[in-house]
């Protein structure tokens, strides 16, 4: 079984086209910082990650995305980072060019929508960063375009913090504050 047994502030699930199960946790205080895994049935299979910086480690691992290649992608918000994994958490490739990430979402092109909902908000050394949601490859990690956040003088966490895009090419930000939150669409134009 786990290394313990019980969930501590999950952040995200995402089920792979093979019914594997990913369970990002850790979110603040006593955050275990980890990726489990399990299999269709719900099974425990393995976890992996710890808190850190490091290749094998993670900072709140705040959502979790896979491409066409069956590859991990996690939204590693507290090192502002994406980490890509294999689905044994091998590490694969870290990318800095989407910011400061809280939610992530890959479509079927390999479009991959990244949702920064805290940069220069709540992490002033990241703030440099424009906060929003950046589009861009999934392939090749290329950021091709920003949709800043529509109050750039918010304090606290902004904008789009889950983000997730439809067959048109429309995009859904999730927005949790200022209260009382709401689901932004920005449509393409």
């Amino acid at each position: 079984g786990a290394r313990n047994d019980f969930f501590w502030q999950p952040n995200d699930i995402y089920v792979a086209p093979n019914g594997d199960i990913f369970v990002s946790e850790g979110h603040g205080g006593g955050a275990r910082d980890r990726i489990i895994k399990f299999n269709a049935q719900g099974q425990f299979i393995m976890e992996f990650g710890g808190t850190g910086a490091g290749q094998d480690q993670f900072s709140g691992p705040h959502s979790l995305a896979m491409d066409s290649q069956n590859r991990l992608f996690v939204a590693d918000r507290g090192n502002n980072r994406i980490k890509i994994v294999d689905l044994n958490g091998r590490f694969i490739a870290e990318w800095y060019q989407f910011s400061r990430l809280s939610g992530i979402y890959i479509d079927a092109n390999d479009i991959l929508y990244g949702a920064d909902s805290e940069s220069g908000s709540v992490n002033p050394a990241h703030g440099t960063w424009t906060r929003g949601i950046r589009i861009g490859s999934a392939r090749t990690g290329e950021v091709t375009a920003l949709i800043p956040d529509p109050n750039p003088t918010c304090t606290g966490t902004c904008t789009a913090e889950g983000v997730v895009a439809d067959r048109n090419g429309n995009i859904y930000g999730a927005e949790v504050g200022p209260a009382p939150g709401r689901l932004q669409r920005y449509v393409r134009q």
